[in-house]
């Protein structure tokens, strides 16, 4: 685990949530911080979290409290060196119709973070995004593109602060809350014989929870500001999962819903022009005129190669494509 949180005060907000949890228990297994502060406005999965990590044990301190709180997000983010945010609204058909709401949290949420990071003088921030910012076609991943347009522009607004953004940009988690899944599972244990499948042809990225918790704190490490961290992940057919976790003849086609996609793009060909690949992973530069001029960048250009103009990282073209075989053995994990 790197250093980097050694006696830092750290912030996650919508720590209470699935990534959030794990990232807070990694880094209080692993580092020695100074304090953690966990920002999320679910008092009860608050309480529950405490009763794992108390304050009397650990370095942690639980602040109440919703990103769309400019006033509050102001409070919580006093003497804080590290910020990770993790806290959105992210369930696609919840968004389709509830649009101000996600707007709300995701949009007017970055900026007021972004506002109380720089009057903080915050030094990292690092906000988690998603596949679907990439091409979006749902309200979930246009308020994420937007979110992460946010974050990179206000590298320009820090004038002479420290504060420093940058962003993380991989797909579906394996296992977490709300995700298929678990919902899956919960199906057959209710007796349901055929799981439901939208489109026998969908395919989608996945990650282990592991995985992007490591991803995103090596992120955080490497950062000099402005770039969009891509991990380079293996792909899943859904028709596969289902064989995984149910057999070939347990499923039933229903049909696309409001705002899904067939297939996710991490990175379009027109941000590949921006685009540098590393050992494993792939950074979006951004289009900044700083860039790669400060003291403070690192020239990626030296360290990794650029992508061809027709590059394209998309689920369905990707590469490197999981099994039944291996789905079950990362099933049995969860």
């Amino acid at each position: 685990m790197k250093k980097i949180f050694e006696n830092k005060s750290i912030l996650i907000t919508g720590a209470t949530g699935f990534f959030g949890s794990n990232c807070l228990e990694k880094i209080l297994k692993y580092t020695k911080p100074k304090k953690v502060v966990v920002y999320s406005r679910d008092e009860l999965k608050q309480y529950e979290l405490s009763k794992k990590f108390n304050e009397d044990t650990y370095p942690i301190r639980f602040f109440l409290g919703d990103v769309r709180d400019r006033n509050r997000l102001m409070r919580a983010c006093s003497n804080i060196d590290i910020i990770i945010h993790s806290a959105a609204m992210k369930q696609v058909p919840a968004s389709e119709y509830n649009p101000t709401e996600c707007i709300a949290t995701n949009i007017n949420g970055a900026e007021n973070l972004i506002d109380a990071s720089i009057a903080n003088n915050v030094e990292k921030v690092i906000a988690l995004s998603t596949d679907k910012a990439a091409n979006p076609i749902n309200l979930y991943g246009a308020t994420k593109l937007c979110s992460d347009k946010l974050f990179v522009a206000a590298n320009n607004l820090v004038g002479k602060k420290r504060t420093r953004f940058s962003i993380v940009r991989y797909g579906n988690v394996l296992g977490s809350r709300g995700s298929i899944i678990p919902y899956f599972r919960k199906l057959i244990a209710d007796g349901t014989k055929k799981l439901p499948l939208t489109d026998e042809r969908m395919t989608r990225f996945v990650i282990k929870i592991d995985d992007g918790v490591n991803f995103v704190l090596n992120s955080l490490d490497n950062m000099s500001g402005g770039e969009i961290f891509v991990p380079k992940l293996p792909s899943v057919k859904i028709q596969d999962l289902v064989f995984a976790i149910n057999n070939k003849n347990g499923y039933e086609i229903i049909g696309m819903r409001p705002g899904e996609k067939l297939h996710e793009v991490m990175i379009p060909k027109e941000e590949s022009l921006n685009c540098i690949e590393m050992k494993g992973y792939y950074i979006i530069q951004p289009m900044l005129s700083w860039w790669n001029k400060s003291n403070k960048s690192i020239n990626y250009k030296k360290v990794g190669k650029k992508v061809t103009e027709a590059f394209e990282y998309a689920s369905d073209s990707n590469t490197n494509f999981l099994n039944v075989e291996q789905i079950k053995k990362i099933l049995n994990t969860i």
